[in-house]
């Protein structure tokens, strides 16, 4: 199950940006992964639940943008939705086709609740 490495990439991106900006946690992930990006939405949403526990994403709120797939007929230039890698152009019947969109894999966008610093542990 690639999602678990996924996932736990996704924490460590997570962690690395907590660290940056000096401490707290997640409220938020935006994650955007295509429709042909090849994930699981159900095997992700378990190993997700089973792995951010006591990480940083513990108690963030996840939101997943699914970009359907994109394609374009490399014969005849027609650009279509797909929800397949290996799908022929619905205008010529070609599948030399070169896929323009739906494979994303990415973190979009984190916030940040950064916990307060005690008066005490100011440095001047």
């Amino acid at each position: 199950m690639h999602e678990l490495s996924l996932v736990l990439n996704i924490i460590d991106i997570a962690t690395a940006e907590v660290h940056r900006a000096g401490g707290g946690t997640v409220t938020e992930i935006e994650l955007e992964i295509g429709a042909l990006a090849g994930v699981e939405r159900a095997a992700l949403d378990f190993a997700w639940e089973t792995a951010v526990r006591n990480t940083v994403l513990e108690n963030s709120v996840l939101t997943i943008h699914a970009p359907l797939g994109q394609a374009r007929c490399m014969d005849c230039e027609t650009a279509f939705t797909t929800n397949n890698l290996f799908t022929a152009c619905p205008t010529c019947g070609s599948y030399f086709c070169d896929i323009t969109g739906g494979r994303e894999l990415k973190v979009k966008r984190l916030i940040l609740d950064q916990e307060p610093v005690a008066a005490g542990s100011l440095h001047p």
